[in-house]
């Protein structure tokens, strides 16, 4: 992987929503865990507040929606098209989709070969697409899976189907509710995340 003029790779972070998995690679950063730069974050979403706490980290951010092109009648294929160019800008070693809740297009992909990653809140062929918390526990308890967990893998045209980088079991416990078992989902994500990037910037 190449590295900016100080010797650290250059990192996009997009995201659509809280970005709590975007502050665990900014509190990384800081710790010096991971020899990295965040360039940019980037949202589909005006109100996504991880655009605050990167604005709070000195961070560049980018509000970038679908909507006016889908208002003028324009394809996904000419925003993805139009969003690598600008995520181009920013000339980065490595793209992070950390909660960005948008399928990219070979049109995007295209540009950044084997660059970008994205976090998925489910182990590989498990519950792909959205709402995969939830699926996974309504299946254990149905008795259909024992347990859920997390993985990070390279992003391909197919709805998280590329090759796995990283990947952790989280228990379902009997006593688990929806919330109990999400919240602890969500700091395995904040830990998996952060190595998975480590291990590509080394």
């Amino acid at each position: 992987m190449s590295e900016s003029a100080n010797g650290r790779s250059r990192l996009v972070v997009m995201i659509s929503g809280s970005g709590t998995n975007l502050q665990a690679l900014i509190d990384a950063t800081r710790r010096g865990e991971l020899a990295a730069e965040i360039v940019a974050v980037i949202s589909n979403r005006k109100d996504a507040f991880g655009l605050q706490r990167a604005a709070q980290a000195g961070i560049e951010t980018l509000y970038f929606p679908l909507k006016p092109y889908t208002a003028q009648g324009l394809s996904r294929a000419a925003y993805d098209a139009d969003l690598a160019a600008r995520v181009g800008d920013f000339e980065p070693d490595l793209i992070v989709l950390a909660g960005w809740m948008h399928v990219l297009s070979e049109e995007f992909l295209a540009h950044f070969p084997e660059r970008v990653i994205n976090l998925h809140p489910a182990l590989p062929d498990k519950f792909p697409g959205l709402n995969a918390i939830e699926r996974t526990f309504a299946a254990y308890q149905a008795g259909e899976v024992e347990h859920g967990g997390v993985m990070v893998h390279y992003v391909v045209p197919e709805v998280d189907a590329g090759p796995v980088i990283a990947e952790a079991v989280v228990p379902i416990r009997p006593e688990d509710s929806l919330q109990t078992f999400t919240a602890r989902l969500h700091g395995v994500e904040h830990e998996l995340i952060v190595k998975a990037v480590v291990s590509l910037v080394e």
